[in-house]
């Protein structure tokens, strides 16, 4: 019996594992986290305030009372049962990293202490040598190091028995460079603050620091361990290659909020139990749209620990899900058909006296604020659509984009009817000369019409990628596999430099004279005018857009290679130089590191479709062929006409066929990756694999695998390919 059919009968005897949920979450919240409230009990006041002040201040930690610390978090993981810690980091290969070390060590004189001191906290030395890099360093170059940062707090990660302490950590190369995701958000959001700030000095000098925001929203699958092992596409690429279409998938839409499976229920509560005691503050839980397809969401942080808590939960998934003999599927597209995955990212820029800087205000002042801020979004959006799209480019969410059920690969920005009104005002009611009745543009009244601002909202547009929604930018085409790390730099870079640029033309129009008031207008004016073209209200999913948005002059890249050419442009470099972000080496080496990411995902699903086809679909559909060809054989021994047996005739004429064509385009294929893999040119290479290698055989070989499939009368090879997906009930 085949594993999918020995995996299938085994799933009515499947046992949910009992997960006990406490009777209120507050009571395990943070349970495994150092926050500054544990710090309060575990620190002196001297280390104490050391800690807040680095937290709240970015101010440098000293030598002594780095030692304070470490001890103190070292008193605390071990009445918690811990012996040992890692630098927790996120390098550029996708998913977290850790090497453990522990607090055991001997002394010169043999004797055997436990230490953790602030040396060890604030620096670590892991090889760095098999890491992405671009080029910026040869693999016999090993040396990297971790750095602490202490703006995200140490958490105590449960492992089974095990528990390790694990402290937030940059990583960078000997030489200095970058080579993870956190640092260069940390300095794309100390950059937004810094221009943000001087933004709100036009209206409130008491603000002192600006925080963006985020919520992601992660969707994801879940399957049946065993279903998911007798998958070997599934297993080594992420989604499934090959299969024909289920009867029965999502178009019923009896999925979407439907009541959630006992068994992902049982999943659901107990990896929400565990992210809770990390900090992660999951708020909502439901079912998607395909089917055992769902989604969670936290409440808003800070973005920098909003990510570490997104790179955390989709370890703790993957860890607890195999716990129940599942498996988290985090591929943006691992099933053609229905529904793919996103992570929608919910951003929002939050001063230190407690103003959403995207929240319509009550009076004049603030509602001139609101608007600054948000017309300059659309600004950043329209003059830097081309970056943004490559901050959420990857192999996965080329499959995903645009397929009429996530945003299309062109990026617009979506405001709802009531703001397309007000920036048509904004527009043509400011004049180029202002006298005293045209400063009544200024006394814009958004607060009273804001619940039908919130009706628009209720009704927001799916469709499209980036969307305002209510009080706060909806980044929809990010995928469900990223590292929310690539949108949020490029995102807060952009505003960043944008808003600098605002500054400097309204203080150029002040020094002139004008009013401060008039002078903002005037350039919001601009802005308005200039950027209009990215914004668009309909269906994202149309053909139409598609025309529009070309005579727009809006960029529409689909394929990853492409769309990771805006990051080494003069605009690219001439950005993240002016913001700090990224110096130009580490932006080439990025563009690099995604490259081969690309190539070697490619170049995996080929492999895959390959070996498929050479293992496991064509012995199966020769073994039936030559069933075929029996039966006609005796048929036509005993002397039955040859119109009786017409239909299988006709099947074994096209089962040759597909037989053919598919050994003939796997070969082929095999050849074009070769030669592809002699291309040195990372991004000709690409290129190569993605016009030459997918482009030209991925689709051929699966629509030939597929009518073999449907002819074939052999199931054991193959179950429709989401089939799986309805036993998890």
């Amino acid at each position: 019996m085949s594993l999918r059919y020995q995996a299938i009968k085994n799933l009515s005897t499947q046992e949910n594992i009992e997960v006990s949920s406490p009777a209120k979450i507050t009571a395990i919240f943070c349970q495994n986290v150092f926050t500054l409230k544990t710090a309060r009990e575990y620190l002196s006041d001297e280390a104490y305030k050391s800690l807040v002040s680095s937290v709240k201040g970015n101010k440098k930690i000293d030598r002594t009372n780095a030692n304070q610390i470490a001890a103190g978090i070292r008193q605390w993981a071990e009445s918690k049962g811990v012996t040992h810690y890692t630098h927790w980091f996120q390098p550029l290969t996708g998913s977290t990293a850790e090497k453990h070390d522990s607090f055991f060590t001997l002394k010169g004189d043999g004797t055997a202490i436990e230490e953790f001191d602030g040396g060890a906290l604030i620096q670590q030395e892991p090889d760095a040598s098999s890491f992405p890099s671009g080029g910026i360093r040869a693999t016999f170059e090993a040396r990297g190091y971790t750095a602490w940062d202490p703006s995200s707090p140490a958490f105590i990660m449960e492992i089974g028995n095990g528990k390790t302490l694990c402290i937030p950590t940059l990583f960078v190369s000997y030489t200095g460079e970058l080579l993870d995701y956190k640092g260069p958000v940390l300095k794309a959001l100390e950059a937004v603050s810094k221009a943000a700030v001087d933004v709100c000095y036009y209206f409130d000098k008491n603000i002192t620091k600006v925080t963006p925001t985020l919520g992601w929203e992660q969707e994801y699958f879940v399957v049946d361990e065993a279903l998911y092992n007798a998958r070997p596409d599934l297993l080594l690429s992420g989604r499934t290659v090959f299969g024909h279409q289920s009867a029965k998938g999502q178009q019923l839409e009896d999925h979407y909020f439907g009541s959630i499976p006992e068994r992902v229920y049982a999943f659901m509560r107990d990896f929400e139990n565990e992210s809770y005691k990390l900090g992660i503050p999951l708020r909502t839980r439901h079912n998607e749209v395909a089917p055992a397809q769902f989604e969670c969401a936290p409440i808003f942080e800070e973005v920098a620990v909003a990510i570490d808590h997104n790179s955390l939960l989709m370890d703790v998934m993957d860890r607890v899900a195999r716990r129940h003999k599942l498996r988290v599927l985090l591929h943006e597209k691992p099933f053609a058909g229905i529904n793919g995955s996103g992570k929608h990212n919910n951003w929002s820029l939050s001063t230190d006296t407690g103003v959403n800087l995207l929240a319509p205000g009550k009076t004049p002042k603030t509602n001139l604020m609101f608007l600054t801020f948000f017309i300059n979004v659309v600004r950043a959006v329209d003059q830097y659509a081309d970056i943004l799209r490559a901050s959420i480019a990857g192999a996965g969410n080329d499959h995903r984009l645009g397929a009429n059920e996530a945003p299309p690969a062109i990026i617009s920005v979506f405001v709802g009817k009531y703001l397309t009104e007000v920036l048509d005002a904004v527009e043509k009611r400011v004049t180029t000369k202002f006298d005293e009745q045209d400063e009544a543009i200024l006394k814009l009244d958004l607060h009273k019409s804001i619940p039908e601002l919130m009706l628009d909202n209720t009704d927001r547009n799916r469709t499209s990628p980036f969307a305002f929604t209510g009080n706060k930018f909806e980044f929809r085409a990010v995928g469900s596999s990223a590292n929310c790390s690539n949108a949020m730099t490029v995102l807060n870079a952009i505003m960043a430099q944008t808003l600098t640029e605002f500054k400097e033309e309204v203080d150029g129009l002040i020094e002139k004279g004008e009013k401060k008031e008039i002078a903002i207008m005037h350039v919001l004016q601009r802005y308005v005018s200039e950027s209009k073209k990215v914004l668009f209200e309909g269906d994202g999913y149309s053909e139409a857009w598609a025309k529009e948005a070309e005579k727009r002059g809006l960029p529409n890249v689909k394929t990853t290679p492409y769309a990771l050419d805006a990051m080494v442009t003069k605009k690219a470099k001439e950005l993240f130089e002016n913001t700090g972000v990224y110096t130009h080496a580490e932006l080439e080496a990025r563009h690099e590191i995604e490259l081969e990411k690309y190539i070697k995902q490619v170049q995996i699903e080929g492999r895959v479709m390959g070996e498929l086809c050479t293992s496991h679909v064509l012995p199966a559909a020769v073994k039936y062929q030559n069933v075929l060809i029996t039966n006609i054989k005796g048929l036509k021994d005993i002397g039955i006409n040859k119109e009786s047996y017409a239909n299988q005739l006709q099947i074994l004429e096209k089962i040759s066929l597909h037989i053919n064509k598919c050994s003939d385009l796997v070969e082929q294929m095999i050849e074009a990756r070769k030669k592809a893999n002699v291309i040195e040119d990372t991004r000709a290479k690409a290129i190569a694999y993605c016009d030459d290698v997918k482009g030209k055989f991925f689709d051929e070989i699966r629509y030939h695998v597929d009518k073999l499939e449907l002819l074939v009368d052999d199931a054991s090879w193959y179950l429709p390919k989401y089939r799986e997906l309805l036993f998890l009930r």
